[in-house]
């Protein structure tokens, strides 16, 4: 893969940052409103009237300024581009949060070029902190009116003396990895569930340690990968691989990655040795 000039990731860096911003503002406008509408999806998650205005506003600004880039948003589909550029968002992550008035919810935006994440941005409008970055060029965080300063994971040795984020436990259950959401408990120092886009900005900035989730869908992921990694962290699949499009996400500060991933992997692998003694 051919890696893109900063001409070319500066200006969409910019732009990610800007209508991440512009679609909390927006979504503000909703937070807490006692006359919002929930909606269901085909799949029973949530959706309101802030998910979809918020995702409308990121397209068009993109549209307007790199009208040949592809767009992957989760309300409204892909919109194909050419070039090599994607960008992929969600416009609130965390909606059960955003209608229960809880403020941990994010607006996510990243860009892919050749199928690859070079940017991430995770807006946490409610908290006004946002943490973004761009491959080559570090991770940061802007906390308020703030300049931005530099994002980095901690140096914590072991999961005994860390911070374990995660989703709800029903995930867990629904995927049949109880034992290994118990095997990570019993490992950490302190657990909680913090979880979607607010739980990577608290790794990613060195205040919690690890972040695992079971169950993950593309505009969740995306952002994570270049946030970690420019951060000193990883963000991997469940077995380890530095991915975005496995459907999952282990998130941690490098130094205890094989710990968690000797749970994470060792169930994926126990699963797959049961399906094959069951098949024959």
């Amino acid at each position: 893969m051919e890696t893109p000039s900063d001409t070319d990731i500066l200006p969409r860096l910019e732009l990610a940052r800007a209508i991440a911003r512009q679609a909390g503002e927006l979504t503000l406008r909703y937070f807490r409103s006692s006359s919002l509408t929930v909606d269901r999806k085909a799949d029973d998650s949530p959706v309101t009237v802030a998910d979809r205005e918020a995702e409308t506003l990121m397209r068009r600004r993109i549209a307007a300024v790199f009208p040949d880039d592809g767009i992957l948003g989760e309300e409204y589909g892909e919109v194909p581009g050419g070039g090599g550029f994607r960008w992929i968002i969600d416009p609130i992550d965390g909606t059960k949060s955003f209608v229960a008035g809880v403020p941990l919810y994010g607006n996510l935006v990243a860009v892919e070029h050749d199928g690859t994440p070079i940017i991430g941005v995770i807006n946490i409008p409610a908290q006004r902190d946002m943490v973004y970055a761009a491959a080559g060029h570090g991770a940061f965080r802007i906390l308020g009116d703030a300049a931005p300063a530099p994002a980095r994971v901690s140096d914590t040795a072991a999961l005994g003396d860390g911070v374990f984020l995660t989703s709800e436990p029903e995930v867990y259950r629904a995927r049949g990895a109880d034992e290994a959401f118990s095997r990570l408990i019993a490992r950490a120092r302190m657990t909680r569930t913090w979880g979607d886009a607010f739980g990577y900005v608290l790794v990613a900035t060195g205040r919690a340690t690890v972040m695992v989730d079971p169950r993950m869908e593309l505009w969740d992921a995306a952002p994570m990968r270049p946030i970690l990694e420019e951060a000193g962290g990883t963000f991997t699949s469940w077995t380890g691989e530095p991915t975005h499009t496995s459907g999952e996400g282990v998130a941690t500060n490098g130094a205890t990655l094989e710990e968690v991933l000797a749970i994470t992997r060792g169930f994926v692998e126990e699963k797959s040795d049961a399906v094959s003694a069951a098949t024959g």
